[in-house]
């Protein structure tokens, strides 16, 4: 009984090996490549020096904050003016900072997230994007008395502390507004704070980054066009560059070569994949001299294991950036024709042809053959033991 036992075991187990050697084949070929998304951003190093303000009382408050306008040298070597946009966490000198869409802001909790068109408005109708005579003119325009004008000190504090003011709820002491300084520069920051988060703030649209393609990785198939990837840019581009495997070109949207000199904002470009090319990757790299605009984020690059104070472009400046794409394909299936064949005459002389499989682009000879021997393997197993149970 023991033998026999092993024996329907052995051949109900080669069978159902057989079974699934031959469904789950096929499948173990699917290929799951979803694009992810990825853009170029501008990047640069947070630099000791700066512009100073007066320190400011905040309500609510015990210790006065210090207002700054920030030096962030770019990687170009451009230095860009920013004001901080997070007062509970710290700025760290030195640190890489990334450049960020503002969804990309790290505190999701932040007041950041609903205000930052407001905060937007603040840069762009304050300083430095415009100068003191220029804010002096529209404050007096509204009837509104300056002493002895308006200094760019003023100015700088004012501006901060109207940015706090929607990054963090932060409200200006309007009894008591500078720890330091005189009255008549406390009245001036705050004649140009009430202005700032006044009723004529009514915010502007998120700006958009100097240089991007989009999508940053595509997916394709030899024998096709992969893309497109289009180039975004508030300036103009340098230079191109691409890294194509043998046979492989970037090619317009009608097939034309493409040259340097031809990419420009809304340029859409697209791999050009012979149909017999291997799976491959190509890479493009397109860098741009443009403007990296006022109300622009930057983020710590290493923000999640290292926090440190996020900053935001307080007027636009001129630096060449660089983005980069990615696109991959896979190798054509081969196309296979089955030889014709003839069946055997059927009952009643019905000669019928028989059918080949169709063509998935898979070659599964080699796992249904495999599998229909183990069937038969199994099959014999199961025979043997049947005609001993008969004989016993």
């Amino acid at each position: 009984m023991h033998g026999r036992s092993m024996l329907v075991r052995g051949g109900a187990a080669v069978v159902s090996a057989a079974a699934a050697l031959m469904i789950a084949a096929p499948v173990a070929l699917a290929d799951d490549n979803a694009p992810s998304a990825r853009s170029g951003a501008a990047s640069g190093t947070l630099e000791h020096g700066g512009s100073s303000g007066f320190d400011v009382n905040i309500t609510g408050k015990k210790d006065a904050l210090q207002t700054t306008l920030f030096n962030l040298k770019l990687s170009d070597g451009a230095v860009s003016k920013m004001y901080c946009v997070q007062i509970e966490v710290g700025a760290r000198f030195g640190e890489t900072m990334v450049e960020h869409a503002w969804n990309d802001y790290p505190d999701a909790g932040s007041p950041f997230r609903k205000n930052n068109k407001n905060i937007n408005w603040v840069l762009h109708h304050s300083y430095p994007s415009e100068d003191t005579a220029s804010l002096e003119k529209t404050l007096t325009g509204k009837g509104i008395t300056l002493h002895d004008g308006l200094s760019e000190k003023e100015a700088l504090t004012a501006t901060q502390a109207a940015v706090w003011h929607y990054s963090d709820a932060a409200d200006l002491d309007a009894k008591n507004p500078l720890a330091n300084g005189s009255p008549d520069d406390a009245a001036d920051v705050l004649a140009l704070y009430d202005y700032l988060t006044g009723d004529a703030n009514t915010g502007v649209e998120e700006t958009k980054p100097a240089l991007s393609i989009t999508p940053a990785k595509a997916t394709g198939e030899a024998g096709t066009k992969i893309g497109p990837f289009t180039i975004a840019t508030t300036g103009s581009v340098t230079d191109f560059t691409s890294k194509l495997p043998e046979g492989v070109e970037v090619v317009g949207e009608n097939g034309e070569e493409i040259k340097s000199s031809a990419i420009k904002n809304g340029t859409k470009l697209f791999l050009d994949v012979p149909k017999d090319a291997k799976a491959g990757t190509a890479e493009l790299a397109v860098k741009a001299t443009g403007d990296v605009n006022t109300g622009r984020l930057f983020v710590a690059k290493n923000y999640a294991d290292k926090p440190a104070q996020s900053l935001i472009v307080a007027q636009s400046q001129k630096s060449s950036v660089q983005a980069a794409a990615t696109g991959t394909w896979t190798e054509t299936g081969p196309v296979t024709t089955a030889p014709a064949t003839t069946a055997p005459a059927a009952p009643g002389g019905n000669n019928s042809g028989q059918t080949p499989l169709a063509n998935t682009g898979v070659n599964a000879a080699l796992p249904i053959g495999v599998g229909a021997a183990l069937v038969i393997a199994g099959g014999a197993m199961l025979l043997v033991v049947r005609r001993r149970r008969s004989n016993a």
